[in-house]
């Protein structure tokens, strides 16, 4: 029996990624993005939020290639001394794991949620479904903004880390919709196939009918969906950290640090916004190519 990396390599899958320019590069910049953001400690030159090694003498420094600017800071300074390619590695990583621990929430709700409306249907299924018709109704980031806000509001004191749970919790809460009507509406039709009534006829429970026979049936359009929400969870985490009621001042994101460039975009300081936002963009932009890539790579009728 062949090994499952064996079978990988032979797959389809790998032979549309190896095959695929875009997907490669786009999987080159997120790995590399991915990488510094994980070993920050040890790839960034400097520890930009550590108080000790800062200095206020080296301030608003521009860029090594620019006049003014010096080798030490490649792509310069902010406000405070801080290493900009420093920061953008720590605050990368904190912008994906927010990133990444909302799209686990969110699909670990809808997900569930999508099953249930789909295999019990009646009023379970009426029921579910119109919470989420009323979730679709408000704007996300305005939710996320007030769920935030009530959080901050109730622990006003609270540590770092619950901060941060509050955080992915709003963001979170507004993006199980859309898992849970993916799922349902492949859960519907995974119910009415033969396996499932040989499993209903032999006295499987329904339970178990959902997780062990239907659940890897519907996985797909899940996979393709977390890899894109995945961006848009960045990006709304980014959005509330440019807001001022994203994470802590202390663990700034690229959010927050697009927020503070921003006070300076205009007296000349261009790199303190322009940097963070760009690498903003380059993740979010090799995670959509990913996403699309993998949406094409699952659908039978483009093999």
């Amino acid at each position: 029996m062949a090994s499952p990396v064996r079978r990988f390599f032979d797959s389809d899958i790998w032979y549309s990624f190896r095959t695929s320019p875009t997907a490669m590069i786009a999987a080159l910049i997120a790995f590399v993005c991915l990488f510094c953001a994980i070993f920050a400690n040890w790839v960034a030159p400097h520890n930009p939020f550590d108080l000790a090694t800062l200095e206020l003498g080296d301030s608003r420094l521009p860029p090594a290639w620019s006049e003014g600017g010096t080798s030490r800071y490649l792509l310069g300074t902010d406000d405070q001394g801080r290493d900009i390619l420093s920061a953008l590695m720590y605050g990368a990583r904190i912008s994906l794991f927010v990133g990444l621990a909302s799209v686990m929430v969110s699909m670990l709700v809808g997900v569930s949620m999508g099953l249930l409306s789909g295999f019990a249907g009646g009023r379970i299924d009426a029921f579910i479904m119109r919470v989420c018709d009323v979730m679709l109704s408000f704007p996300s980031i305005l939710i996320a903004l007030l769920i935030d806000g009530v959080g901050r509001a109730l622990f006003p004191n609270a540590h770092d880390t619950l901060a941060f749970a509050v955080l992915i919790i709003a963001i979170s809460l507004t993006g199980w919709v859309q898992y849970a009507r993916t799922v349902r509406g492949s859960t519907m039709v995974e119910r009415n196939k033969e396996y499932v009534q040989a499993a209903r006829v032999i006295g499987v429970t329904s339970l178990r009918i959902m997780r062990r026979h239907v659940l890897p049936n519907v996985m797909g359009p899940v996979m393709v969906l977390a890899t894109i929400q995945v961006a848009l969870a960045i990006i709304t985490e980014a959005t509330l950290s440019f807001l001022g009621v994203g994470v802590p001042p202390t663990s700034p994101s690229l959010g927050t640090l697009i927020r503070v460039g921003n006070d300076f975009l205009f007296s000349g300081e261009w790199w303190i916004t322009i940097f963070p936002g760009a690498v903003l963009v380059l993740i979010t932009l090799s995670v959509n190519l990913l996403g699309d890539w993998l949406r094409d790579a699952l659908n039978p009728r483009l093999r």
